[in-house]
C-alpha cells in the first residue's frame, strides 16, 4: 500500500516513532522493563490456555470464551511491543508507512474481537445464572464457535473499514508520531487533508463496536444481578458473583481506557497521557487479565499448579 501525494506533489514513505521516552539514557530502562513485562505477559497467558487444556473442570463455555481471550492478549502485545524493543535496540525510530497501516489493522483486528468476546462472556454468565435450566442448549459447542467466528468476522470488517480509511489521507508534512506504535488519533493529526469524515467514521462505527457490546454487557449484569439477590443463601450469592467479579473488572479496565482513547479526537494536542493510555491498552490490560481470572478461582489454580509441576498431560476438548 502507497501514501497518496499531497497537494505539493511530495507524499510521506515512512514516519519517526518517538517512543515511550525520548531521553537515550532512559532507553536501556525502558527496554528491560518492557521486554520483562512481555515475557510475563505471554507467559501468563500461554499458562492459562495449558490449565483450561488440563483442567477437565475449565472444559466449559466461559472458560473456552477466556482461552480465547488469552490468544487475543499475547496477539495485541505481540503486534505492538517487539517492534518497540527493536526500536529501542537499534535506536532506529523509522517505520514504513505500509508496516504502520499493517499494524493499525491488526491492533484494531484484536481489539475488536475482545470487544465482543467479552459481551459474549456476559451473556454467558447470563445464561449459567438467570437460565440455567436450558445453559446447555444455549451455549453449545456449536453456538460457542458461531459467536466467536462472528467476532472474528465484524472485528475484520471494523478494521480493515480504518485501514482502508485512512489510506485515503494525504500524508505530506509532519511525519513524526508521538507515541510507541501507529494508532488513529496520532495518524489523524499528521494529516494534511481533512480528517473530519474519518472521525465521523470511528465515533459511528465505535458505537457498533463498542457501545453495543457495552449496553448488552450492562443488560445481562442487570438481569444477573437480579437473579442472584433472589437467592436466599449468602454463600450462594457470593458463589454467583464470584464467578462475574473477575469478568466486570477486565470489563471496566477496557471500556476506560478504551473510551479515554478515543473520544478525545477533537483535542489539540495529544499529550503523554495517550502513551499512558496506550500502555493500558497494550501491556497492562493483557497482563492484567491472567491474574485477575486466576486470583480467586482455586479451578485455575489447581489447573496451574498442574501445568507447572507437569503432573498431568495436556487433553483437547
Amino acid at each position: 500500500m502507497k501514501p497518496k501525494s499531497g497537494a505539493n506533489g511530495t507524499a510521506i514513505t515512512e514516519f519517526i516513532m518517538l517512543g515511550l521516552v525520548e531521553t537515550p539514557e532512559l532507553w536501556p530502562l525502558v527496554f528491560v522493563l518492557f521486554l520483562f513485562a512481555y515475557i510475563v505477559t505471554v507467559g501468563g497467558n500461554l499458562s492459562i490456555l495449558a490449565a483450561i487444556l488440563v483442567e477437565p473442570k475449565l472444559h466449559t463455555p466461559m472458560y473456552f470464551f477466556l482461552g480465547n481471550l488469552s490468544v487475543l492478549d499475547i496477539g495485541c502485545i505481540t503486534v505492538t511491543i517487539p517492534s518497540m524493543l527493536g526500536h529501542l535496540l537499534s535506536h532506529k525510530h523509522t517505520v514504513l508507512y505500509g508496516a504502520c497501516l499493517t499494524q493499525l489493522f491488526f491492533f484494531h483486528l484484536l481489539v475488536g474481537v475482545d470487544c465482543f468476546l467479552l459481551t459474549a462472556m456476559a451473556y454467558d454468565r447470563f445464561l449459567a445464572i438467570c437460565r440455567p435450566l436450558t445453559y446447555s442448549i444455549h451455549m453449545s459447542q456449536m453456538i460457542q464457535r458461531i459467536l466467536v467466528a462472528v467476532s472474528w468476522a465484524c472485528a475484520f470488517t471494523n478494521a480493515l473499514t480504518h485501514t482502508v480509511a485512512i489510506s485515503t489521507l494525504n500524508f505530506c508534512g509532519p511525519n513524526v508520531i508521538n507515541h510507541f506504535y501507529c494508532d488513529l488519533p496520532q495518524l489523524f493529526q499528521l494529516s494534511c487533508s481533512s480528517t473530519q469524515l474519518n472521525e465521523l467514521l470511528l465515533f459511528a462505527v465505535g458505537f457498533i463496536m463498542a457501545g453495543i457490546p457495552m449496553a448488552l454487557i450492562v443488560t445481562s449484569y442487570v438481569h444477573v444481578a437480579a437473579a442472584v439477590l433472589q437467592i436466599h443463601s449468602v454463600e450462594g450469592r457470593k458463589k454467583a458473583f464470584s464467578t462475574c467479579g473477575s469478568h466486570l473488572t477486565v470489563v471496566a479496565i477496557f471500556y476506560g481506557s478504551g473510551i479515554f482513547n478515543y473520544m478525545r479526537l477533537g483535542s489539540a494536542k495529544l499529550s503523554d497521557k495517550d502513551k499512558a493510555v496506550g500502555i493500558f491498552n497494550t501491556v497492562i490490560n493483557p497482563m492484567l487479565n491472567p491474574i485477575i481470572y486466576s486470583l480467586r478461582n482455586p479451578d485455575v489454580q489447581c489447573a496451574l499448579w498442574r501445568v507447572l509441576t507437569g503432573r498431568r498431560s495436556l487433553t483437547f476438548f
